[in-house]
């Protein structure tokens, strides 16, 4: 049985990819050409390879020079009225996103949830798409025309719907490569960047969680001392997906006094990994990374202050926007539930106490979407989106938190057992209102 499931996800991943590319020829909303290039291009080279699987840690990055100022990604342009409607190539992104969360990751959801680990048939259509290159700019051979928020939330939301967990891991890598093309100097783009648009991308995680009692990102227990051109680093980040195969690691700490992000290399002395099984978003494989008097190049410092609190606020953007799909998830399936589930003859959904509640759930949940939108969209204008942030970070742990418990309430027994996906989008949505990094739009 573990053999044709297996063959079955291969298929889809490969019959995704395929369509996909048909989709990309004919989609009006990619007028630039070297954009439309560039998107089929990770598309035919999905199809063609499929996925490399990621090697021993610690992949070597040549050091090079970049050439003048960093290339950043242009804002996106104020609308002249207020207006929700996606733009045409958002509409793609997330429809695709949508069809590879309905085809290859909700179906290999349950089996990653149990084995900690995304199966290579689900990583191989991701790759295919190129998704992780959502935040880096054309100008260094990313897909993106405009950084925005707006599209990477969307993006998210899909991807989730299908399941966080694996939706968490396939974008770990992307959230890496959007610091190193947001945050980081030229010579950082040079020397990272062409590895992320590369035949064979690393893996790599954004390491902001760490294992105190109500964690702060701003009063972080990792310390960092500058010696000469190096900086010492001692400290613990905990919940870092996909650490014991990663690549690299951007990573918080207090660097002389002020919280900063640095890139570190698995392979560098001091550098440990520990299994860190979590409640929640199981598949991403999380660990432990340690930091013991780690050696880092004071030139793998990432950006400034600023720079690290703008992606603290950006990554807790992102796990509410993965929590909107996953209570969207659970809203699609009690919405039928109550429907077929009959009691005493007729179906459940014909209780009023049962009813309101599936209305409840689509309320808060249209909120929790609203708030979500209106924060990336001020960050898209560039305007100061931090309430609409904490609303959006709040809303998630109390609202979609409640969500997800009555996701498994509304099945009775059913809904303790793992014949049904509730309980794990409860467990994921529980995780969703806490977790720091992983994550970034």
């Amino acid at each position: 049985m573990a053999s044709t499931q297996t063959t079955s996800l291969a298929d889809r991943g490969q019959r995704l990819g395929l369509r996909l590319i048909a989709k990309a020829g004919g989609l009006p909303g990619l007028k630039d050409k070297e954009v439309r290039a560039r998107v089929e291009k990770y598309l035919y080279r999905g199809a063609v390879t499929g996925f490399k699987a990621q090697t021993a840690a610690g992949r070597a990055f040549a050091r090079r020079k970049g050439s003048g100022s960093p290339a950043r990604a242009t804002k996106v342009g104020p609308k002249p009225l207020f207006d929700l409607t996606p733009s045409e190539d958002q509409q793609m992104l997330s429809g695709v996103a949508r069809e590879l969360a309905e085809e290859a990751i909700r179906p290999a959801a349950a089996q990653a949830d149990t084995d900690r680990a995304v199966p290579e048939e689900v990583r191989s259509a991701a790759a295919e798409i190129g998704l992780h290159l959502i935040g880096v700019p054309a100008e260094l051979e990313g897909i993106a025309e405009e950084r925005s928020a707006v599209t990477a939330s969307l993006v998210l939301e899909e991807l989730a719907r299908g399941d966080m967990g694996i939706a968490a891991a396939i974008m770990a890598p992307a959230a890496a490569a959007t610091a190193i093309a947001s945050y980081g100097d030229a010579d950082q783009q040079a020397t990272y960047l062409p590895e992320f648009t590369g035949e064979n991308p690393p893996a790599a995680a954004l390491a902001l969680q760490e294992p105190q009692v109500l964690f702060d990102p701003f009063a972080l227990q990792t310390k960092g001392v500058t010696e000469g051109d190096e900086v010492v680093l001692t400290g613990v980040k905990a919940i870092v997906p996909g650490a014991e195969t990663a690549d690299l690691f951007i990573v918080s700490a207090e660097i002389d006094g002020q919280p900063r992000l640095v890139i570190v290399k698995p392979g560098t002395e001091g550098v440990q990994v520990e299994d860190d099984p979590a409640m929640g978003v199981r598949a991403a494989g999380t660990a432990r990374l340690h930091l013991e008097g780690a050696r880092i190049p004071r030139s793998e410092i990432l950006g400034t202050t600023e720079d690290h609190a703008d992606a603290v606020r950006r990554a807790r953007l992102a796990w509410a926007a993965a929590a909107v799909g996953t209570s969207q998830a659970v809203l699609d399936h009690v919405s039928e539930y109550v429907k077929e589930r009959k009691a005493f003859g007729e179906p459940i959904g014909y209780r009023q106490a049962v009813a309101f509640t599936v209305s409840d759930i689509a309320i808060e949940l249209a909120g929790l979407r609203l708030v979500v939108w209106k924060a990336a969209a001020r960050l898209d204008r560039g305007d100061d989106a931090t309430a609409e942030i904490a609303q959006a970070r709040s809303l998630v742990a109390r609202h979609a938190t409640w969500i997800g418990s009555n996701g498994v309430q509304l099945l009775g027994g059913h809904g303790f057992v793992k014949e049904f996906d509730n309980e794990r989008w409860y467990r994921d949505l529980r995780g969703a209102g806490v977790l720091e990094g992983m994550l970034l739009v």
